[in-house]
């Protein structure tokens, strides 16, 4: 798998212990990684300090006032602009250059160059870059915040920190050091782990759809709403995920409430857990989502120990995707995950 020497490189720069953010670690490690696999290998390799810095201006132009007034002559949003304007430019560069040489990446960028629409029309240099920053949002910021707050837990709670250590054991055993695709997947107690920060801390403060005809619904208590056609629906995960006829205790971080025989996100069927949306619109990047933090974290239970030093971090409610507030520092030591015969 590509991402094991990507993953040494990166933790190569540690010393044998320290101190270390493990937020802003783990932020700065996946918007490599994010921007490796869609943007492109340009990016990665020669412009990735521009692009970094021109996102950090996009992200800070969204803020919760962005929702109604989106073009308000504030700072955020002129910088915001500069940057969006600035993104198109060095895109345009890249697809021109792909384009005059011929060549073809595996990346998300040479699929958008390559797409084409049911006219047959190809995809313009504008939509592609527009399609690459939604790309890079949604692969980067819930994943960085995800990664953060399954750290922070299995930190504090640290029973299930030597769980997902004896799964690991347990999964070299079987498969040595190789880490693979199928191999990820056979680690649910890291899974379940992550899925629970998840569904405490999802980042997307609302979701909402369009009703396209008229029907109602009946609550458990057995309330009736009418909901007409055309009409918006709102709906929070932050509170769905917390419903306590849905949940047991709710509130606590409790990873096993996803194991075999409790299964309490099927509880009330489909919908019981929201944090990736659902229907027909939701999250696409699920996957890929899992993956990227189950291979990131694979390789720090797999070559440290850790110890939380700062206070639990608590939610960062300004942004329109829900972040962590302040540092999240721990103290690390190397050491080398040992597997018995």
């Amino acid at each position: 798998m590509q991402t094991q020497p990507f993953l040494q490189e990166y933790f190569s720069k540690w010393g044998e212990s320290g101190t270390v953010d493990l937020k802003y670690e783990l932020e700065h490690l996946i918007i490599l990684t994010a921007s490796r696999c869609l943007l492109g290998r340009e990016v990665r390799e020669k412009l990735f300090d521009d692009v970094s810095a021109l996102f950090h201006d996009l992200d800070n132009g969204m803020q919760p006032i962005s929702v109604l007034f989106p073009y308000l002559p504030i700072p955020a949003h002129k910088r915001r602009d500069r940057a969006r304007a600035r993104l198109a430019e060095i895109f345009a560069t890249i697809i021109k250059s792909r384009k005059a040489s011929g060549q073809s990446e595996e990346d998300m960028l040479q699929c958008f160059i390559d797409s084409k629409y049911k006219n047959g029309r190809s995809t313009s240099e504008g939509e592609v870059t527009g399609l690459l920053i939604a790309a890079l949002f949604a692969g980067q910021h819930t994943s960085s915040i995800t990664s953060t707050w399954t750290g922070a837990y299995m930190l504090r709670f640290k029973q299930y920190f030597a769980e997902a250590v004896e799964e690991q054991k347990d999964v070299m055993k079987r498969h040595g050091d190789k880490i693979d695709h199928d191999i990820l997947a056979e680690m649910d107690v890291l899974y379940r782990c992550i899925k629970e920060a998840l569904r405490l801390h999802p980042p997307l403060i609302m979701l909402l759809r369009q009703s396209h005809s008229d029907f109602t619904v009946t609550t458990k208590e057995g309330k009736v709403y009418d909901i007409p056609k055309g009409h918006i629906v709102a709906t929070s995960p932050s509170f769905a995920n917390r419903l306590p006829h849905i949940y047991k205790n709710p509130d606590s971080y409790d990873p096993d409430r996803f194991g075999p025989g409790r299964e309490e996100d099927k509880a009330a069927g489909a919908f019981s857990y929201i944090s990736f949306g659902g229907g027909r619109h939701g999250c696409l990047g699920e996957p890929f989502a899992y993956l990227q933090i189950k291979a990131i974290w694979t390789h720090l239970l797999r070559n440290f120990e850790f110890e939380l030093v700062s206070p639990f971090p608590e939610n960062d409610w300004n942004a329109m995707v829900v972040g962590i507030k302040g540092e999240v520092m721990v103290n690390y030591k190397r050491r080398k995950l040992v597997v018995d015969n």
